[in-house]
């Protein structure tokens, strides 16, 4: 997502104003990454409340018809961070895949991997944790919980390869509840990291946790 946006810098979606001489309307689709990234910013304030177009209008410096020009409704702006979330979490479990051939060690690092996207990213944490989402439309906790199940489809597919080994006589069953067990883990971490304000880091002795469990 892009850099940090400064509202003053840029006046051109308010209701019936016209551009400054000089200055330039944003580019296609950097209206609405700067949309995004103002919610992001929004739902990372430790205590937030639920966040309203109107409040995500102010912040940016504009009339919420603008926001809806480039977004048919909020729900639609928080689809747009749970894509951002799937791309980016699963472009790298793919890239874990690609490098690390034990299972077991993938397992482990997709695990951290997905805690400390968490960590950095307290707004998409509050969302994954489905923090943010309360009150919101019910799909999106679907949505989330849809991520959840993928997640531990790729934990049990690499646990599954560790577990297949000879004198392992339930590899299939192994795999399945370790997936179940790390990816309960990863939930509690994240929504942990949202209800304490951000001060509990969800990899907080994660390497020792995730090591117990596998």
């Amino acid at each position: 997502m892009p850099t940090a946006y400064d509202p003053s810098t840029d006046h051109s979606d308010h209701a019936g104003a016209a551009p400054a001489a000089g200055r330039k309307r944003p580019k296609p689709g950097e209206r609405r990454e700067q949309i995004l990234q103002a919610l992001a910013q929004m739902l990372q304030q430790p205590g937030a409340e639920r966040v309203t177009t109107a409040a995500l209008a102010a912040r940016l410096g504009v009339s919420e018809a603008a926001l809806y020009r480039h977004f048919a409704s909020k729900a639609q702006m928080f689809e747009a961070l749970i894509d951002f979330i799937e791309s980016s979490v699963f472009g790298l479990i793919g890239q874990i895949s690609e490098r690390e051939t034990d299972g077991r060690a993938r397992a482990a690092r997709i695990v951290a991997m997905v805690l400390q996207f968490g960590e950095r990213n307290p707004g998409m944490a509050r969302v994954m944790a489905g923090d943010a989402l309360v009150l919101e439309h019910e799909r999106l906790q679907q949505r989330m919980n849809q991520w959840f199940d993928k997640l531990e489809a790729a934990l049990r597919q690499s646990l599954r390869e560790a577990a297949a080994t000879p004198g392992t006589l339930t590899p299939d069953a192994d795999a399945q509840v370790a997936a179940a067990v790390l990816t309960a883990f990863v939930a509690g971490r994240l929504q942990r990291f949202a209800r304490s304000g951000f001060r509990r880091a969800p990899t907080e002795q994660g390497d020792a946790c995730i090591a117990r469990i596998l």
